[in-house]
């Protein structure tokens, strides 16, 4: 410990400090002592990374809040792991969507009263493995055990995030450092959604924002800031929350910062650009349901051509069927096409077909690819998109050469699928009014990016393509569909989310649900008439502008740190020893 301008007092502790002798240094991973520490034992303001208040205690150390509680290591490491797993309960198919603004408190003030900044990091760390345990726990009949050393390595990105946590809400904060800690730990949390979101990493499933999908303010911040911006007033909700139960000195602060919170909400939900409604237009979704035993590749192609029978005399515009509808061996039949186009001729409308067969792109490579292809009456009309981002481990293992044993422990993919290189907006022929739809497949759903490029080269309606029947009975299908309102509200454009086993669903441009979805336990053929808008929100005109405005944050914290770091004085040499009257070193307690 340092007191700054003079040497340790022996004897009675100053008035103001603890009864444990506690240092003003904040136990958050800086390991710096307090600036302008005063005779009393109270620290000076010091912005964003001040020193513990006035009652002397460290921000979590001995005589913090909390302490003497969760002693035990291993019991800590259990709280920090259940702590990290309650917000999957704000996703489908729980859907409770209210609890996320509450859901990170208990992990936010188990981290801001670790004893060190290790075990800041630590209690990060072990929150991230709950986190994605809880969020991607469907996956664990395709991984198995490979799943919790997939969450081991994704949480480490939690663990920095545990030691800003610690230094923003350990000990007592003042108003300065909890306005920082509402602004900085929440953009802290973005970056690791930001690094999460790649696709080799598993990519944007389980973003915080995304659990608000049915919440219609919510929908309309998305439409201004996207998903990211979603995320960041959740986080800043329980950053709030998290202030509240800390410490009666900052509940005044926390209220405001709350009641600012709740004001750029309804800010954003009454002045944001909406769409301009344009018309309607029918697109039907086929749905054949589970099909399961031998010969169910052959059954399925039978059971959606005799759902799209059904749609003759409907008048729609498009007929979408979901992801892998058409088996490989099929679709290289000639006699396959034949029955696609005279389907399209009966319903009087293109069909959007999906193929996992091999096939050889415009570049002339040649490979297994997923594409969305669209069949007219006359056949295949040329138009085909082949997915690019793929399912790690369910489409291809990365680093097969490292990793190909996971297909033996779990159903990771026995070869890759190719990506296609570009996106594709198709147009339907003039009786559709020459619609302009988007398709994206499978999970490319959840990427914010591609439905935005989409919109901005034309796209009038995105289409989803997708199949969760490995996953049937799981959180997983409701958490698919859901994606889809996310991605209507950002860019003002309708969305269709097509499956081979439910949950199908449409949205409007708003992000508002339209008609009824599809159920997991369905085989149907279900018409939506969408609302088609023009014009452009606030997040397709300026993208991903919160990720900036986050990284912008966490640059002043650190410019801010590393200001205080250069302007405190270096410890001076030690002073010469007390030496007693008789002229021999003086013997503290002696």
């Amino acid at each position: 410990m340092r007191i700054r301008g003079g040497r340790l007092p022996i004897g009675r502790n100053p008035a103001g400090a603890s009864d444990e002798g506690t240092s003003h240094e904040s136990a958050s991973g800086a390991g710096t002592s307090a600036e302008g520490a005063s005779g009393d034992g109270t620290s000076g303001e010091g912005g964003c990374g001040d020193g513990a208040s006035g009652d002397g205690r460290a921000a979590g150390g001995r005589g913090s809040a909390g302490a003497g509680t969760l002693s035990s290591p291993w019991a800590r490491g259990a709280a920090a792991l259940l702590a990290g797993a309650l917000p999957a309960l704000a996703f489908p198919a729980p859907g409770l969507w209210w609890f996320a603004y509450v859901a990170l408190v208990p992990w936010l003030s188990l981290i801001r009263t670790a004893p060190s900044p290790r075990r800041a990091a630590l209690d990060g760390w072990i929150g991230g493995i709950g986190f994605i345990i809880a969020v991607h726990h469907w996956l664990v009949p395709s991984l198995h055990v490979f799943i919790v050393l997939l969450a081991a390595l994704l949480g480490l990105l939690w663990a920095p995030w545990g030691l800003l946590v610690s230094r923003l809400l350990g000990g007592s904060p003042s108003a300065s450092r909890a306005v920082a800690a509402v602004v900085v730990v929440p953009s802290g949390w973005l970056m690791i959604e930001l690094v999460r979101s790649w696709e080799g990493l598993g990519g944007p499933w389980g973003l915080l924002g995304a659990s608000q999908w049915e919440v219609a303010p919510a929908l309309r911040v998305a439409s201004v800031g996207g998903v990211w911006l979603v995320s960041l007033l959740v986080l800043a909700v329980n950053t709030g929350a998290a202030l509240l139960v800390a410490d009666r000195a900052a509940r005044t602060t926390a209220c405001v910062l709350l009641v600012v919170c709740a004001l750029s909400v309804a800010a954003m939900s009454a002045w944001a650009p909406r769409p301009t409604g344009t018309g309607t237009v029918r697109i039907a979704v086929v749905q054949p349901g589970v099909v399961a035993g031998p010969g169910s590749v052959a059954r399925r192609f039978d059971r959606g051509e005799e759902l799209t029978r059904s749609l003759e005399g409907r008048g729609v515009d498009l007929v979408v069927w979901g992801e892998s509808s058409i088996g490989a061996g099929a679709w290289e039949r000639p006699e396959t096409a034949r029955r696609l186009a005279e389907l399209s001729r009966r319903v009087g409308a293109d069909l959007l077909v999906n193929v996992d067969a091999r096939q050889t792109d415009g570049s002339g490579r040649s490979g297994i690819f997923k594409s969305a292809v669209l069949v007219g009456p006359d056949g295949p009309t040329g138009d085909r998109y082949d997915k690019m981002r793929l399912v790690p481990f369910g489409e291809y293992v990365p680093a097969r050469s490292l990793l190909g044993w996971a297909t033996s422990v779990g159903k990771a993919a026995g070869e890759d699928r190719l990506r296609g290189d570009r996106q594709v907006v198709m147009t339907l022929p003039d009786g559709a009014r020459g619609l302009r739809i988007g398709p994206l497949v499978c999970f490319e759903s959840a990427f914010p990016d591609m439905s935005r490029s989409l919109v901005r080269d034309g796209a009038q309606v995105i289409v989803a393509q997708s199949a969760t029947s490995t996953f049937q009975d799981s959180w997983a299908p409701a958490q698919h569909a859901s994606l889809g309102a996310l991605r209507a509200a950002e860019n003002g454009r309708p969305m269709v989310h097509a499956t081979l086993t439910g949950i199908s669903a449409a949205y409007g441009p708003r992000g508002e649900r339209v008609g009824s979805p599809v159920g997991t336990d369905a085989s149907a053929a279900q018409v939506f008439d969408l609302p088609l808008a023009r014009g452009s929100t606030l997040y397709g005109r300026l993208g991903d502008w919160p990720v900036y405005g986050a990284l912008a944050a966490l640059a002043v914290l650190c410019a801010v740190e590393g200001l205080r770091a250069l302007r405190r004085p270096a410890p001076g040499p030690p002073g010469p020893p007390a030496r007693t009257a008789h002229g021999s070193p003086g013997r503290p307690g002696h």
